[in-house]
């Protein structure tokens, strides 16, 4: 009897332990799928609603399935929009303590800094980091967003740059801060620059190259040029116009045109220019055929008729389209200040070549002038493109002038693309010893690795000041276009839908785009609970 009643209890006493370790097990699971959809719907900068309309979405696909256990396992998972806002705020944290380890743990860091204002009007600013550890592995990520709802000065970005870095251990690792050059970045006196240096935080202030080189394409100054051709386009599709832009669409169709539309230009838009004119002057041709079929204002059309228009058009086409191609190779992540100035260097030396073709009246690398030069030929009208050689010499200067900053930098940039043959006698004395045992270590020279290749395989002891020069180099930034592509992000997480969206959370949904373990973050939480 005793017996039998001691078994018995052994399988209560079982069957309780097995049941509360399943509910547990479960509970972990909902718990884990909540914040995995609640991780997704941050980055995907969806509101924070969805996430009910996803558990629904779940449940209906469960059940289509016929899997009704699935069905309730769904119906566990917590996705309310209060879960899903307090599960950001936990990731968020989660965020802070793995940027935490990633500065602390690396070698050198930059910064990218830039400042634009939302759709409430508040000044964001957001602050970026580039990291290299002794690896040579770098990584970048938004340390912080910070939000200005006063004054934008130099002494305001100061405060909120250094109250940011100081939660990482301050500027000691920093190589570079890269800034959209605007003059409470760059003053001298009031600026971020100026105030850094009284402090006595030296390091090098970089402006964007990016935004460098779009200042440079605003030197050729055919401001008429581009006028005339946006008058134009507006007339056809601008405005309330949606009659005349139909038949416009219709007319280009009917004679099989290489385009079915023109392109409205925005000067916000780096590459704007260059779509909207090399569009513009392929259907010129069908352009003047419409305006004349519509009425449209005489002196406009006469332009599409004119010589000298259609030179400056041809001329003012080909350089933007150069420039547009130089613009789409310096945007993009995970480019150094290096890689940058390559790009920059070669647009240099393809202008001197340019001008050099335009001196001869060869226009073998300018298609749109080329064109018009045999539709003239045809004409009997003789047209010479020389008259352009100052617009070219102007681009020239400006981009000597504008890049001067970092042509002062040359050395150490031909340095880390290419040690073994700069010239030993220009680098820095405290790299020239290791610069002359470089050519004589077999296992480098026979590597054929250059740039960061080649100083991944440099021995920490052989060459310690070497490879130090070159962890400085690939930490910095060179541009601000990550900043730039955080804005677009940034306008679309806060929308005329969600203008309502305090700082925190924005900066919390701006944060979360490190790789993180789903698994670590659960852990953390104490007692998780399922949804009721």
């Amino acid at each position: 009897m005793r017996i039998t009643l001691v078994k018995k209890l052994k399988k209560q006493r079982n069957y309780q332990t097995n049941y509360f370790t399943q509910v547990t097990i479960s509970q972990e699971a909902s718990v884990a799928a909540s914040f995995a959809v609640c991780l997704e719907i941050a980055k995907a900068k969806k509101p924070f609603s969805d996430g009910e309309l996803i558990k629904k979405c779940a449940i209906k696909m469960a059940q289509a399935f016929n899997d009704n256990e699935m069905a309730r396992k769904f119906e566990i998972v917590s996705l309310s929009h209060q879960t899903v806002s307090r599960r950001v705020d936990e990731i968020s944290i989660h965020v802070t303590s793995k940027l935490e380890n990633l500065v602390n743990n690396c070698c050198y860091f930059s910064v990218a800094l830039d400042d634009s204002t939302d759709i409430s009007d508040t000044s964001q600013m957001l602050i970026f980091i580039r990291t290299v550890n002794e690896n040579y592995s770098y990584s970048e990520e938004l340390l912080q967003l910070r939000s200005l709802h006063g004054t934008t000065k130099g002494e305001d970005i100061y405060k909120e740059l250094k109250c940011a870095i100081a939660q990482y251990g301050g500027f000691d690792k920093c190589t570079a801060i890269v800034t959209d050059g605007t003059r409470a970045m760059t003053g001298k006196n009031i600026g971020l620059a100026g105030i850094l240096q009284k402090e006595g935080i030296n390091f090098r202030m970089l402006h964007c190259i990016v935004h460098q080189e779009a200042l440079c394409g605003l030197s050729l100054k055919l401001r008429d040029v581009m006028d005339k051709v946006c008058k134009i386009t507006n007339l056809i599709r601008g405005g309330n116009r949606s009659l005349t832009h139909r038949k416009f669409k219709t007319f280009l169709d009917e004679l099989q045109a290489a385009y079915g539309d023109l392109l409205l230009h925005s000067n916000i838009r780096w590459l704007s220019a260059g779509k909207c004119l090399k569009r513009f002057f392929t259907l010129r041709k069908e352009i003047q055929l419409f305006s004349m079929e519509i009425g449209m204002d005489e002196d406009l059309t006469a332009n599409l008729a004119d010589t000298n228009f259609l030179c400056s058009l041809a001329f003012l086409t080909d350089i933007t389209n150069y420039l547009n191609v130089l613009n789409k190779s310096l945007q993009g992540k995970d480019q150094n200040v290096c890689c940058l100035y390559k790009h920059v260097i070669g647009f240099r030396n393809k202008l001197k070549l340019l001008k050099s073709n335009l001196q001869e009246n060869n226009l073998f690398h300018f298609e749109s002038c080329k064109e018009i030069y045999e539709e003239m030929k045809d004409c009997n009208i003789e047209v010479n493109f020389e008259i352009f050689l100052p617009k070219l010499d102007m681009l020239i200067e400006n981009f000597n002038t504008r890049f001067s900053q970092f042509d002062d930098f040359k050395t150490s940039i031909n340095l880390f693309s290419d040690p073994f043959n700069i010239d030993i006698t220009s680098v820095d004395p405290k790299y020239q010893m290791e610069l002359c045992d470089l050519p004589a270590d077999p296992f480098i020279a026979s590597s054929g690795a250059t740039g960061i290749q080649m100083f991944k395989l440099l021995d920490k002891e052989k060459y310690p000041k070497m490879r130090d020069f070159g962890l400085q180099i690939i930490s910095m930034f060179g541009s601000t276009y990550i900043c730039e592509r955080a804005f677009s992000d940034m306008n679309y997480i806060k929308s005329k839908y969600r203008n309502s969206l305090k700082d925190s959370t924005l900066e919390n949904i701006a944060t979360i785009n490190i790789d993180m373990d789903i698994k670590e973050i659960v852990a953390q939480q104490l007692r998780p609970q399922c949804s009721h």
